[in-house]
């Protein structure tokens, strides 16, 4: 197809590339933002009264490196308690005279019920540490209304945890360092919560929360979390009430928070110790702020202190340390009993969800719902108005009617090309991979994404817009003695705007907090409309001098926009590899378009307020035509890029399952192998021939003649082990495991079972852990007439249905003992309970480490051993 240019042609082209330019500039700014490179990290030789990254680095390279792995079952994780006591030891001894400074090492206990990842599950624990310091003034009280900072020192399974979480951990000793070194000595008491158990589902905040004397004194809490290596730390959560926020608005130096993640979180699978604290067991009003950038590393064994992001650490410490002032000194501080008896009064705080967000970590904008209420309503009633304005005064009713419908044509030109920007871009992304051999390209590459779908977003962006000579206007322009071109402008303006508007409504009628990215767009359009307005008098409707009159006052809302989305697409990108695998075949799509989505939305944001003039130049067939055969080249060259490398690793989960009889019997032994994300187990051993020709897998293997491993395989992992799909299962021998233990985990019945008035049988179970030398967690499944446990208050959580199954009662057990676990079972019948057992232990024997060992350097392998058994009572 060949190109015919004439002078628009060329004025087309010109606005395309000067508008890349500009789009790149504002990327590069973003790129630098979101990594933080802005931020210069202070040495280790900075003055004692600032907060130095590489002194909280030193912190992070003992925990990750030195003492190295630091989940349950593992020494590390003693020696990390150990290590964080010392420093703090070693701070109070350097503490004045005017400071109080307590410090605890506590064991707790506890079991409840939860939701997590929508499914219901139970927990026990037992024996897991807390280490507490509190910094107060001599003259505190311990009912004080104090302000606690929370974050864990457990690490995931088979990962070193540098970021998630060494770093919340480094930042909180150089926190207390600073507290007491800079001689700011709290108005209210300060609370540093170092836990041991948040990767086992929060039961270090649960321990905290239920038992420790501090706990009703906890006035506003402060979340520290990593999803990640570094680059923004975000306020993802703030509440119950609004204030959190606006102390953070006010007090942050480097300010990154947006009330619109707020919408989202809840749907994230996934939680933090915030929801203990401020939601189930708390409601203590707070902070969730959370490292998200370098998603690639979280939970695995590339979670290293290399990779935490420089700068990341400084902002963050610089940071903490404002709003531990800030809150310190806040009015709002009560402690449980003063919020309480404020709650009695009846007064309800209305302004519950606040509206925040900062402009490029620069500055931050707060302002309440009530006054967003009525900032959020100007764009709509202006969209109503500006018709009556424009016509009825002059031209009557019935040009106001032409004028209305005008603008509303507009609108669904526009929300047209908006669905298109999103539906191009799957369409291709889709087609892509019906001639690819492997899907995610761009998971290892990021820029692929962008390059393979802005120019198919544009296209199906742009493509209305040429449309709209199809599409004639309502009004008649010789009676209202102007121009078609100017009544076209006016309505394909007014229509983008009105777009904008409504969904910003839509934000506030539903009750979002996110309605600031439509309210910024549409606010941002009138001055630019009424520059362009201004400048054709001087230089024409059609001259390229007023289309840069209407960019110029966009610029820094698209800046805002490209920062914004840009980041939005990075944390997607970052997350696709461990999203989870889905059913084939559609399955094997799914990552693919969720990122070609995602592409085309942010495309859709950042381009379309430009639309309704600069498409004018935009929406020729030359440009079209360009712009498709970008697309066809950027798939194309798509092709040839791996998913994975060794900085963006695909997640295999290897189980060495053993099935036993007794206390020291193995009835059957298997290698259990599952991925998550959409690349299957024929991408992984066609990629992987080393670990083919271990399992014996030929060429001729296919995942339907395959050896299927079963959902309740995976039950150590509940519910987690509900992001994999088709799990394969390959024999494995029991020789070496038998000579490594003596005994095997084993349920029994510690004493006769008793009968009560009502004929409902009790049943009263001993579970040994045998042998096992690093036990993460136990899991039961309960099946049968259940109506009673010992568990959770004597409360069964909402029974699960597992692939159409019997009805179970899921709990895990965690924590390290000498001693066996003893509980109780109620049965409402004489029908036997049936009790499934699944006890993950860290130790893999020499056979699966040689195995685990074969896989390629792209992949992750988090490898554990996995004890099953079952019996009936």
């Amino acid at each position: 197809m060949a190109f015919r240019f004439d002078y628009r042609d060329v004025t087309a082209f010109k606005v395309l590339l000067v508008l890349s330019f500009m789009y790149g500039l504002m990327s590069a700014l973003v790129y630098s933002i979101v990594h933080l490179k802005f931020v210069k990290p202070l040495d280790s030789d900075a003055p004692l009264d600032r907060f130095s990254e590489a002194r909280a680095i030193q912190h992070v390279r003992v925990l990750a490196d030195e003492i190295g792995d630091r989940q349950e079952g593992r020494p590390g994780l003693r020696e990390a308690a150990v290590y964080i006591k010392t420093q703090l030891e070693g701070i109070k001894e350097r503490a004045g005279p005017k400071f109080r400074i307590e410090i605890e090492e506590n064991v707790v206990n506890g079991s409840f019920n939860m939701i997590f990842l929508g499914h219901s599950i139970s927990l026990g624990y037992r024996n897991h540490t807390n280490i507490v310091m509190r910094i107060s003034s001599t003259d505190s009280q311990d009912t004080d209304p104090s302000v606690l900072m929370n974050g864990h020192f457990d690490g995931p399974l088979s990962s070193p945890g540098a970021g998630d979480c060494g770093s919340c951990v480094a930042s909180m000793l150089e926190l207390a360092r600073l507290t007491i070194d800079s001689g700011w000595i709290p108005p209210r008491p300060i609370i540093f919560l170092f836990n041991g158990a948040e990767e086992l589902f929060m039961l270090g905040a649960h321990g905290f929360m239920k038992a420790h004397k501090w706990r009703d004194s906890v006035g506003a809490v402060i979340n520290v979390e990593a999803s990640g290596t570094g680059g923004l730390d975000l306020v993802c959560q703030s509440g119950p009430s609004s204030w959190p926020s606006s102390v953070y608005a006010q007090s942050a130096i480097y300010p990154m928070a947006h009330s619109a993640a707020q919408d989202v979180f809840p749907v994230i699978p996934g939680d933090t110790d915030y929801r203990i604290f401020s939601q189930d067991y708390g409601d203590i009003p707070g902070l969730d702020i959370i490292f998200l950038i370098g998603g690639y590393y979280y939970h695995t064994s590339h979670d290293t202190v290399d990779r935490l992001l420089p700068g990341s650490v400084q902002a963050r410490g610089d940071n903490l340390f404002n709003v531990l002032k800030a809150f310190s000194n806040s009015s709002k501080l009560q402690n449980a009993h003063d919020r309480a008896s404020f709650e009695a009064t009846g007064i309800k705080n209305t302004d519950e969800r606040a509206i925040f967000f900062d402009y490029l970590t620069w500055f931050m904008i707060y302002y309440s719902r009530s006054r967003a209420t009525v900032l959020h309503g100007i764009p709509i009633v202006i969209f109503i108005t500006v018709p009556f304005f424009l016509r009825l005064l002059n031209s009557g009713l019935h040009s106001w009617f032409a004028t209305y419908s005008d603008f509303v044509k507009g609108m669904m030109i526009h929300a047209t090309g908006k669905m298109l920007a999103i539906i191009f871009p799957i369409a291709f992304s889709v087609l892509r991979l019906l001639f690819s051999g492997y899907a995610m390209s761009w998971f290892a590459h990021p820029f692929l994404a962008f390059m393979m779908f802005i120019p198919c977003s544009l296209l199906g962006l742009l493509i209305p817009r040429s449309l709209w000579s199809h599409f004639p206007l309502s009004q008649d322009a010789m009676l209202l003695k102007t121009s078609k071109e100017a009544l076209s402008d006016e309505a394909r303006f007014w229509g983008a705007f009105g777009f904008y508007a409504m969904l910003t409504m839509a934000y506030l009628v539903a009750g979002l907090t996110g309605g600031f990215l439509t309210f910024i767009v549409a606010t941002s359009m009138l001055p630019a409309w009424i520059f362009f307005c201004i400048s054709i008098n001087f230089y024409g409707r059609r001259s390229l001098r007023s289309t840069l009159f209407y960019v110029v006052p966009l610029i820094p809302c698209i800046t805002y926009s490209v920062y914004f989305g840009g980041f939005v697409v990075q944390f997607l990108i970052e997350k696709m590899g461990m999203m989870g695998a889905f059913p084939s075949p559609y399955g094997y799509y799914v990552q693919d378009i969720v990122v070609a989505a995602a592409v085309g939305a942010v495309t859709g944001w950042c381009v379309g307020p430009l639309l309704p003039i600069c498409g004018l130049w935009l929406a020729r067939s030359s440009v079209l035509q360009f712009l498709l055969h970008l697309t066809v080249l950027g798939l194309a060259l798509s092709s040839p890029f791996f998913p994975y490398s060794t900085g963006a690793h695909k997640r295999v989960v290897f189980q060495h399952t053993f099935v036993t009889a007794d206390a020291n019997q193995i009835v059957e032994s298997s290698f259990d192998f599952s991925v998550v994300d959409s690349n299957s187990f024929l991408f992984l051993f066609k990629y992987a021939p080393e670990v083919a020709k271990e399992l014996h897998i030929g060429p001729e293997f296919s995942l339907e003649a395959a050896n299927i491993s079963k959902r309740e395989t995976w039950m150590v992992l509940f519910p987690v082990s509900f992001l994999f799909s088709k799990s394969l299962k390959f024999p494995a021998t029991s020789d070496e495991i038998s000579k490594q233990y003596e005994y095997f985990p084993y349920l029994s019945t510690s004493k006769p079972h008793t009968i009560s008035g009502d004929g409902s049988r009790r049943v009263y179970l001993e579970l040994s852990l045998g042998s096992l030398e690093e036990v993460w967690v136990a899991v039961l499944n309960i099946t049968g007439p259940l109506s009673n446990w010992s568990f959770a208050d004597n409360k069964v959580p909402v029974p699960e249905i597992v692939d159409g199954g019997p009805p179970s009662y899921i709990c895990r057990l965690s924590g390290s003992s000498h001693e066996n676990w003893t509980f109780w079972l109620e049965a409402s019948s004489p029908e036997n309970l049936r009790v499934e057992v699944a006890v993950l232990d860290q130790v893999l024997v020499d056979e699966a480490k040689k195995l685990k060992d074969l896989f390629p350097d792209w992949t992750d392998v988090t490898a554990y051993s996995s004890f099953r058994s079952s019996y009936t009572f």
